[in-house]
C-alpha cells in the first residue's frame, strides 16, 4: 500500500480543520489548566483533538486512536492514529508561533505517516519514511558533516540535566556552531527542512514521537532515542543529518 497517496488528503483535512480551531484561541485570553504531570492544557488543545477524533471515527471507524488529551481507543487495531493537538502548549500560551499539531498514522505498530502542521505559519509538513513534503514540495536535511558548522536545538535546556547527562550535553554545545531552544515540533521541522542540523529531546511521550519518525526519515535524516536505539521503543529523541548523528552519539553516550 502507498500510505502517503492513500492517507495524505485525510491528513491534510485533520490538519486544516484542527488549525481552524487553534487559530481562534491563539493570543486570546484562556483559562489554563494543569494536568496530572503539571503540564498545561487549554480549551484549544481539547477542542482540536476532539474534532480530529470525530473525523477519524466518521471516516475510519475501525481505526484506533491514541491522543494526548483523551487517551486510547482501539489501540490494538492495525491502523492507529496518534494525535498531539498542540505540541508546544507553553509556546502557544505565550503567544509564540513555534507550536504545532502532530499527527501520526501507525500500521501494525510502525509509524508510516507523520505530520507536523503549523497553524499560524500555514505550513503542512508530511513524511512517510521515504519522502518528506512541505506544502507539496520535497524537502531534505542538510549534508553537513562537521559539528563546528551545525545548528543544535532542544526544547528545554533544563530538561537535559533533569533526564540525561548535562556535562556531556554541554560538551556537545561547545562543539557546534549555534545552540538554541527552538524546540517542540518546530525544532524537528527545522531539521527536516534543512534550516537546523540536530534536534534533541531528553524525554518524550508517544504522541510527541510517532509523527516525527516518518518526517525525519522521509527527509533523509536519522532519528533514534538518546542511546541510538529504535525511537519507537524509547522515550527520548536525537534527530540529525546522517553524518552528524553518529558524532552526536559519540559525545552523548
Amino acid at each position: 500500500m502507498n500510505f502517503l497517496k492513500e492517507f495524505q488528503p485525510f491528513c491534510k483535512l485533520l490538519a486544516d480543520r484542527s488549525a481552524e480551531i487553534i487559530r481562534k484561541y491563539f493570543r486570546y485570553p484562556l483559562n489554563i489548566e494543569n494536568k496530572a504531570d503539571l503540564s498545561p492544557v487549554t480549551i484549544a488543545d481539547k477542542k482540536a483533538e476532539e474534532l480530529m477524533r470525530n473525523l477519524i471515527y466518521k471516516e475510519f471507524p475501525d481505526h484506533g486512536i491514541i491522543g494526548e488529551e483523551f487517551g486510547n481507543e482501539k489501540s490494538g487495531a492495525d491502523f492507529v492514529w496518534v494525535l498531539d493537538p498542540i505540541d508546544g502548549t507553553k509556546s502557544f500560551i505565550c503567544g509564540a508561533m513555534s507550536f504545532g499539531t502532530l499527527i501520526a498514522l501507525l500500521y501494525k505498530n510502525e509509524p508510516v505517516i507523520g505530520v507536523i502542521n503549523h497553524p499560524i505559519l500555514n505550513e503542512f509538513l508530511i513524511g512517510d519514511n521515504n519522502i518528506c513534503l512541505l506544502n507539496g514540495k520535497k524537502v531534505r536535511v542538510t549534508e553537513k558533516e562537521n559539528l563546528s558548522e551545525a545548528v543544535l536545538l532542544t526544547t528545554d535546556h533544563l530538561n537535559i540535566k533533569k533526564y540525561q547527562n548535562a556535562d556531556k550535553f554541554n560538551k556537545l554545545i561547545e562543539s557546534v556552531w549555534l545552540y538554541r531552544n527552538w524546540g517542540d515540533c518546530y525544532g524537528y521541522y527545522l531539521v527536516a527542512t534543512g534550516f537546523a542540523d540536530i534536534m534533541i529531546d531528553p524525554i518524550m511521550s508517544v504522541w510527541d514521537t510517532m509523527a516525527l519518525i516518518p518526517v525525519i526519515k522521509g527527509a533523509g535524516g536519522i532519528i533514534t532515542d538518546y542511546s541510538g536505539n529504535d525511537p519507537i521503543k524509547g522515550n527520548s529523541i536525537i534527530a540529525a543529518t546522517p553524518k552528524l548523528h553518529p558524532k552526536v552519539l559519540d559525545i552523548l553516550k
